[in-house]
């Protein structure tokens, strides 16, 4: 692990520290973040990752809410609800909806399983530097979180005119973003450090 730590908004150069738990490390010129400490380790981080993918996969499986009027139900999905979205003329949401609610969290988690994966082992994966970019910048658009709120505001909303029921696609995103909020927690810059490249011979 390097003894020192730079800041990536402003350049500053600093002498890294032990943290205690809960520490966390700010740049003195701009405030950034500049290290957590952290009591997650790869294995606990890998797990973490596996479930998260199982809870995606029933999340986006599974109907959200169920939709009554005179006697007929309609059981929406994140797919239907984003097609019903691309063909009443909304597309820029519906793209947005299927980006930040999907391939995005999708590629993170894949991405993120795949580093963590020969990490493990104390190697590098393939394509570390450039997935660890991709990591940085898709971080922020990943929005289960809103989309969780969202569903609750529909709700409390729809019921002035459809019997509406959550069914358990809308607890699975719940858990979602929670497992989200853990993840946020994480500073997945400590991979660098925890995963130092191979010396050629």
């Amino acid at each position: 692990m390097s003894d020192l730590l730079i800041c990536e908004h402003c350049d500053t150069v600093y002498r890294r520290r032990p943290l205690a738990r809960g520490d966390v490390a700010r740049c003195a010129r701009c405030n950034a973040v500049l290290e957590r400490h952290q009591r997650i380790g790869m294995n606990t981080m890998y797990a973490l990752v596996i479930t998260v993918m199982v809870v995606f996969v029933q999340a986006n499986v599974w109907p959200i809410i169920t939709l009554g009027l005179n006697g007929e139900q309609i059981h929406a999905t994140l797919w239907g609800i984003i097609i019903m979205m691309w063909k009443e003329q909304s597309q820029v949401v519906a793209v947005l909806a299927a980006c930040t609610l999907f391939f995005f969290p999708l590629c993170k988690m894949l991405v993120l399983g795949w580093l963590l994966r020969f990490g493990r082992k104390g190697r590098r994966a393939p394509g570390f530097v450039p997935l660890m970019a991709v990591l940085h910048y898709i971080g922020p658009w990943t929005m289960s979180e809103v989309f969780v709120l969202g569903i609750l505001v529909s709700i409390v909303k729809a019921q002035l005119y459809f019997d509406v029921t959550p069914n358990i696609g809308a607890f699975a995103y719940a858990a979602l973003a929670v497992l989200i909020t853990v993840f946020s927690g994480i500073d997945l810059r400590q991979l660098w450090d925890k995963i130092p490249p191979e010396r050629s011979s």
